[in-house]
């Protein structure tokens, strides 16, 4: 195996635990996973040939590979369906259910500006009540 093929499984695999962790909506979208992954490991390549160190070439790998992907709508709405309603449903139902709920609560995602450091700002606080209430307004109207 080249050098290359080995950073490129490396990056895809990393990219791609990411993903169906924290944004199973792209989990299975291999172009952006071969794409990103591609990226990253020529900047890889291009940061070492460069002088840089390893650690240096790490971040800027990363960098490219996990752009965008710092603020997942998915862990958000999973976080509000374990903080909030955990104790109507089973352990194993918990994210089976955020997912479920990921398309319900899009419109209210859709009203932010959701940045990398988005879960840092105020409005997160209001993001995670309004979410709160779409799913607990969902829950009465049709159960879980």
């Amino acid at each position: 195996m080249s050098t290359q093929q080995k950073d490129l499984s490396y990056f895809s695999l990393r990219l791609q635990e990411l993903l169906n962790t924290s944004f199973p909506e792209k989990a299975h979208d291999q172009r952006f996973i071969e794409q990103r992954s591609k990226w990253a490991a020529n900047a890889y390549e291009g940061a070492f040939s460069s002088g840089n160190s390893t650690e240096q070439c790490n971040r800027i790998a990363d960098y490219i590979l996990f752009e965008g992907l710092h603020y997942s709508k998915f862990d958000t709405v999973f976080q509000v369906v374990c903080n909030e309603f955990n104790s109507i449903m089973l352990d194993e139902e918990l994210r089976p259910f955020a997912l479920k709920m990921l398309p319900i609560c899009e419109p209210v995602f859709a009203k932010y500006v959701l940045t990398d450091d988005f879960a840092y700002t105020t409005d997160h606080d209001l993001l995670y009540t309004e979410i709160t209430g779409t799913i607990a307004i969902h829950i009465e109207d049709y159960g879980i």
